[in-house]
Parts: C-alpha cells; structure tokens; sequence
C-alpha cells in the first residue's frame, strides 16, 4: 500500500466511524518492515524478516474512551471493526475530559526534513547485512583467549505512519532505524562469568561504527569486568558513565509527567521555577534534532512539535502535560512525552572526570532497583570501576546506591563533553561527590 493509499484509508476510516456514531475518532495506520540478524559464536544463528501493516482507533462517544488496533486492513473487515469499536464505546463510563486535543495545538508545525529516512535503505541486500553481523561476531571473538561467548547482531527498519483525527489533523512520517552490536561473556578466574555489550543505534546506515569497533569494545568491557567484587561501604564520588545515565535520569523524567502531578505521586508538585538540581544541569526536549531518534514534527497527539526547556541551571521550566490530564490539573498542554533530550555540555572528557577523581566508582550498568515518585528516593544495584587519585584500580560489582534523586541532582559537579549518541537521551557522563554506595 503506497502513501496516497495509506492516507485515503486513514480518512475513510475516520468518517466511518463518525458515520456510526462516534463523535470524535483518531486513526494511525503504520507500515513497517524490520530484518534481524543474529550470528553466534560463528554461526548464523538467526535471519528474519518481518512486514507489517496496522491501523490503531482512538474512539470518542460523547465523553467516552476506548482504543482499538487491528492486522486486518481489509475494507470490509474494517467495517465491522470499527462499527463494534463504536458501539463497545457507548457502554463505558463518561468522562468529561476525553475529546481530542483542541485544534489550535495543531498549528504551528514547522516545515523540515528531520534527516530520519536513510535514502540508502534499498540498496541494502542479504549478503552485506550478513556479512556485518558477522564480522561484527569476528573482531568480538578475536579480542582474548578469556572470551567464552560473543554474540553479534544486526537489525534494521523501514517504517511509515499516517496519522488521521476527526477534528482537523493529518501528518506522515517515513524513518529507518538500525542496530548493530555485540554481546561478550568471559572466564572470570574465581568461575564467574562476567558479560557486557556495545550495541549502536542510528538512522542512517553510515552512522553505526564498523564491525571491528563494535566488537572489540563489547569484548574489551568484558575483559575488564574479570576480577570484579564487592567493596567497603562508604561515600564515594560517583562518575556516571554516559550509556548509562538514563536508567538513574528516569528517576527525574517520570515524576515530570502530568499524570503524576494529577494523582499526587510527583515529588516534583509544586516546583516549577524552583531549584531542584545543580546549576550544571541544563535538559531541553528538542524534537527538531537532525537524525534524532526521538526527532519529530508532531507528537503522538497531534500537538505540533516544540522545544522544550525542562531544566535550566538547575531549575524546573516545565513538565510533560498531555491533553487529558492537562485538563484535569487545568494546564496547557506541552507534549506527551519525550522526543530528544539534549543537555548542555561541559569541557571535560571522561578520561578528564576519571583524572579529577581522588576516591571515587565510575557507574558502567544498573542492575536492578527502583525509586519512588512521589517521594525521590531511589535504591539501585550497580556494576563499574573503583577510581583512586585518579586512575581505574579495579572492577566492582553488587554494590548498591541509594539515596534522594533531589538531593543526588544537587551533588552534580561536573558535567562531560560526551553525549551518547545511539539514543535519543543524548545524555552525557556526569560526576556527583559524597554518593552513599553499600557493599561489604
């Protein structure tokens, strides 16, 4: 199904169930087609490929919500979808803040290329996309006679959407995604079997490093995990390795949702233009990044896409508030969530914040934990590097942070040069001092 086609069902769909009933209806149809590889320890151990078409119903029946999605775009099967989805709808509860986003949040949408389709998708073929994944395997397996097991992978998808509302709203979206990486497992001398990974992400093919790269870094984290143990308990300068910072920054974006604030479970209730971090700490949602993988014109409302200021110097500007619940608190709706976030940078390379570092564990992976919303606190497990005067003296792992992500955020002290660049939180390492961390 081509665009223009794609576009036509969408509407039609759209009237139909207005037709039937609805008073209000929103349609997303999306196309997409993914292909998987997977080599292990030499083997090809995994080749699919998988395509995809569906259509999503947000439908509205005077104050009454239901959402629908379905496989079969077939025209009349389509009927008698969305006529059952109208009249499920009828049954349900009334709520007098389910309607569509006003109309005026539409308008506005800036007209640009967001850089997100790899205009070279289709000349990829079989061959080469296997050929990477294994070479991917090769230079991760080749790293040390300590290795047990390397696993390489390899994905990459071509997706399109149409999105349709009753009220006025249409927009398309075509992008591509690939993934690349290695899983690496290692002989610990003590019988353990210590693991890691380096998996990129980008939009463009071009934009993932070459196979060697990926598996020899997968394979040197691994290596360097051999030895690993627990450690005395104590305060210590925590350096928080950039992968990694958005398992702990979770903690600072859930408690930012409208939702949130509506149930009472936001630490952050009350705090707009208030301090709640270091003045380093600068956060803006930038939707309109070239080759972003969050970038976008419109968000998963309709609501035209914008920058957003969510923390300056330290000081909440804003929160995340959607079209329903921003009604329930009586806000103006912003955006339903996150497109990309990009923070303001320091000087300082990791290397520079290791060097700065008397006492101190550089943060490589979380494993396990949770925090608490409306209060702040966290408790996590973490895995890294002990840091004394300076240099890397070993690895640790099983040691626990935990604490206040309030007060964490004011114990930020350096912030690095390095955003990571395969996500859409382009988040980089940053240094906190006096972290509780528990161990031995």
């Amino acid at each position: 199904m081509d665009k223009g086609k794609r576009l036509d069902l969408a509407e039609w769909a759209a009237e139909f169930a207005i037709q039937k009933g609805a008073s209000q209806v929103a349609v997303d149809l999306a196309n997409q087609r993914v292909i998987d590889i997977q080599f292990r320890d030499g083997a090809l151990e995994k080749l699919e490929e998988s395509t995809s078409n569906s259509m999503s119903l947000d439908i509205y029946v005077e104050k009454r919500y239901s959402s629908h999605s379905t496989s079969d775009l077939n025209q009349d099967s389509l009927k008698r979808f969305i006529e059952e989805a109208v009249a499920m709808t009828k049954f349900l509860t009334k709520d007098q803040y389910r309607m569509l986003p006003d109309p005026k949040h539409y308008s506005g949408q800036k007209k640009m290329d967001l850089q997100i389709l790899d205009p070279g998708y289709p000349k990829l073929n079989s061959q080469n996309r296997v050929e990477f994944a294994e070479a991917i395997q090769q230079a991760a397996a080749a790293q040390g006679d300590k290795i047990i097991s390397t696993t390489a992978y390899y994905s990459d998808t071509q997706f399109e959407t149409v999105k349709v509302h009753s009220n006025g709203f249409t927009g398309e979206k075509r992008g591509t995604i690939f993934t690349a990486g290695a899983e690496t497992a290692v002989q610990d001398e003590g019988g353990g079997r210590p693991e890691d990974w380096f998996v990129a992400t980008a939009r463009f093919r071009k934009d993932l490093p070459a196979a060697d790269v990926l598996g020899r870094k997968a394979s040197e984290r691994a290596l360097r995990k051999i030895g690993q143990a627990k450690i005395d308990s104590g305060k210590y300068d925590m350096i928080l390795e950039n992968r990694s910072g958005r398992r702990l920054l979770g903690a600072l974006l859930g408690p930012m949702s409208a939702r949130s604030l509506q149930q009472k479970s936001s630490f952050l209730e009350g705090k707009q233009d208030q301090e709640i971090a270091s003045p380093l700490l600068t956060i803006v949602d930038d939707p309109f990044l070239e080759g972003g993988l969050g970038s976008r014109l419109y968000d998963g409302e309709g609501l035209a896409a914008r920058r957003l200021t969510l923390v300056e110097k330290g000081k909440l500007k804003s929160y995340f508030v959607d079209t329903y619940y921003g009604r329930k608190l009586g806000m103006e709706p912003t955006t339903a969530g996150s497109s990309n976030l990009v923070f303001e940078y320091g000087e300082n390379s990791l290397d520079d914040l290791i060097k700065g570092t008397e006492k101190g564990i550089l943060v490589t992976s979380f494993i396990g934990g949770n925090s608490n919303p409306t209060t702040g606190d966290f408790s996590y497990g973490i895995i890294g590097l002990l840091v004394k005067k300076g240099k890397v003296v070993k690895p640790v792992n099983e040691m626990n942070i935990s604490g206040n992500i309030g007060d964490l955020l004011k114990r930020l002290v350096a912030v690095g040069n390095d955003p990571y660049p395969y996500s859409s939180v382009r988040i980089p390492s940053l240094r906190f001092d006096a972290v509780n961390f528990s161990g031995l």
